[in-house]
């Protein structure tokens, strides 16, 4: 059995004035239909009861493998998804069955920037036209202050103004990257959900695209949500790092907490695929896990993770654990973390 350091137990979420966004027991479910008829015989579990809260003016990094429910959350916090059950509150406010009206001045607030920079763009429109349409829809500029707005947010990104007459096929990935982030800055947002902006970007041009984030956060006052899977982006971009398993959150902590005193045997898992430039460390202790990421439409009882936890014992197969803090926050959803 794994030993951990025993500390004084806290409140997972204690309540801060700062708090911008909190997700309390959010489940977002897609059925399974089968048959001429297309009867649910079941669901897909995509997230499952996650409770966050995201402070303002942080980045919160969300990670964990590929199909564990990060990019869900996002669209499900934006209401590209809607959730099952569970709460959604911005500002103090529950936004969670709100309408399509009521929603829409919260557009302006609230943006995206999505994994794919190509697909995400309109192949039939011109740059100045992709920065111009959520402005004129919102009422964020008009016909005669759009053009000066188009050229303010290309300066900010770093494209030239001369390009505004191009099309998105003719940009490199990075710079389409650019573009859209530039589309997510159109309306002033303080809020931005970040869906793996860097994953389909070259190493030399992700660290380009994360310092404009980082540049651009200190700049405007914004707040992220930052997806990945992959640790090295999140542990430089991020002040809170969440973990992800099949739909849950199984840690969450302060970067230092993670990278430093990773208290989940999963966590311990993506830190031993995450290379570290220290040949004195190459002979470090390595967790093995085996078999494959069980079905989210049938996940395992108890902890979900115990089917691949070298360290799981019967308590973990019958009980589900609690997502409980030590004194500092720090906070893992395992029987023998604290």
């Amino acid at each position: 059995m794994i030993e951990f350091e025993e500390m004084p137990m806290a409140a997972v979420r204690p309540d801060t004035a700062d708090t911008l966004l909190r997700l309390d027991g959010l489940t977002t479910y897609y059925p399974i239909r089968k048959g001429l008829l297309g009867r649910v015989k079941g669901h897909v579990k995509a997230v499952d009861g996650v409770s966050l809260d995201i402070r303002e003016g942080e980045t919160l990094g969300l990670v964990g493998e590929s199909g564990c429910g990060k990019s869900t959350i996002g669209r499900t916090i934006l209401r590209l998804e809607e959730s099952t059950g569970g709460q959604i509150s911005y500002r103090g406010e529950d936004i969670t069955r709100y309408s399509i009206s009521k929603m829409r001045p919260l557009r302006t607030e609230m943006q995206m920037i999505f994994q794919d920079p190509f697909s995400s763009l309109n192949p039939w429109m011109r740059v100045r036209d992709i920065l111009k349409e959520p402005m004129l829809a919102h009422g964020k500029a008009t016909a005669a202050t759009a053009e000066a707005e188009v050229d303010r947010l290309l300066d900010a990104v770093g494209i030239p103004r001369s390009y505004k007459d191009r099309y998105a096929h003719e940009f490199s990935g990075g710079q389409r990257q650019r573009i859209g982030i530039a589309r997510a800055l159109s309306l002033n947002p303080k809020f931005i959900v970040c869906d793996e902006p860097v994953s389909a970007l070259d190493v030399s041009i992700q660290a380009q695209v994360l310092n404009l984030l980082k540049q651009l956060q200190k700049d405007l006052g914004l707040t992220y949500l930052f997806i990945a899977h992959g640790l090295g982006a999140v542990k430089y971009i991020s002040t809170r790092i969440a973990v992800m398993y099949l739909g849950k959150v199984v840690e969450i902590g302060t970067k230092e907490d993670i990278f430093r005193n990773p208290k989940h045997p999963y966590t311990r898992v993506l830190l031993n695929a995450y290379p570290v430039p220290n040949p004195r460390l190459r002979g470090r202790e390595k967790i093995v896990v085996q078999g494959d990421v069980p079905s989210p439409a049938n996940p395992p009882s108890g902890c979900r993770f115990h089917t691949r936890c070298p360290f799981a014992q019967e308590l973990c197969r019958q009980e589900e654990p609690p997502l409980a803090a030590d004194a500092s926050g720090h906070a893992a959803a395992c029987h023998f973390a604290f």
